[in-house]
């Protein structure tokens, strides 16, 4: 073949694998913009289709691959997020959010020592963003890593400098490390946290209330069941976590088992079902 042929073939080539490159990818673009209005409509069969589809005409497309993770997150398949944003790591490896829901979604799962490391991994790239990183705080007690859990409290303190929640957090990975004795004189002084009933978990966990006083709080002022709900939530979940810390397992059970069940798919509703894992309670069951 002459020269100047295989030239030619070589140029055609090069050329036909550009602008197929070009074509593959405003085609992904296309297919995770229609992919987001199915999702938008409710239609997350659909969405779901046409993400697959995206990654099909372009495996390296980091939208196309971080539409479908966070899909997947919405549909509460969460091994299947971990494994697609683990696709979107290697393909951009600063992208944070990709550490940070990997991160999420493997405490959902039970993985806490993952969790932890792309937690770790998201404070490295975003040092500014560790004071409110009050999610490592609770993969680390889950890790068992206390001493460092602690340590993330204190400093999610200087941000967030009301929050009960935080402050038993705080509290249960000091007795973890040190006792309940010293962990209540070490529990971070909070004056005005207006979601009910925290004021009166925070005295519970002070040693100034008591478990009757959570539950009259939840009811007081007779609030809609949408309210009360949450209220039960909160207070079946934190006098689970209270009892345990005290050694009252069985109690500690009974609380925890009701909170998973009234929970909403939110963080803290994933922590008390996280924590029913934690403890072996069936769902629905004792």
């Amino acid at each position: 073949m002459p020269k100047y042929l295989s030239q030619m073939t070589i140029t055609c080539l090069t050329l036909f694998i550009s602008a197929h490159t070009t074509f593959a990818a405003q085609t992904a673009d296309e297919l995770v913009a229609a992919a987001t209005q199915a999702m938008r409509s409710g239609d997350q069969d659909a969405a779901l289709n046409l993400a697959a589809k995206a990654l099909e005409a372009d495996p390296k497309s980091v939208k196309a691959c971080t539409f479908r993770a966070a899909l997947y997150d919405n549909r509460r398949e969460f091994d299947k997020a971990v494994a697609d944003y683990g696709k979107v790591i290697e393909l951009s490896p600063k992208l944070t959010i990709a550490w940070q829901r990997r991160g999420e979604d493997h405490f959902r799962l039970g993985h806490f020592k993952e969790s932890v490391a792309d937690f770790d991994k998201v404070i490295e790239l975003e040092p500014g963003h560790a004071p409110h990183h009050w999610q490592r705080g609770i993969s680390l007690y889950y890790a068992g890593e206390f001493d460092r859990g602690a340590q993330q409290f204190e400093l999610h303190k200087t941000v967030n400098p009301e929050d009960v929640e935080n402050a038993v957090w705080h509290f249960l990975c000091v007795a973890r490390l040190s006792g309940v004795e010293k962990a209540r004189a070490s529990l971070i002084p909070i004056h005005d946290d207006g979601r009910v009933p925290m004021m009166q978990i925070f005295a519970l966990f002070g040693g100034k209330g008591t478990p009757q006083t959570v539950m009259d709080a939840v009811s007081a002022g007779n609030p809609p069941e949408r309210v009360l709900k949450e209220r039960l939530f909160y207070a079946h979940l934190y006098l689970g976590l209270f009892d345990e810390a005290n050694g009252k397992l069985d109690s500690a059970k009974e609380h925890i088992r009701l909170a998973a069940e009234k929970a909403e798919n939110d963080y803290m509703g994933d922590v008390a079902r996280v924590h029913a894992a934690v403890l072996k309670i069936p769902a629905g069951g004792k």
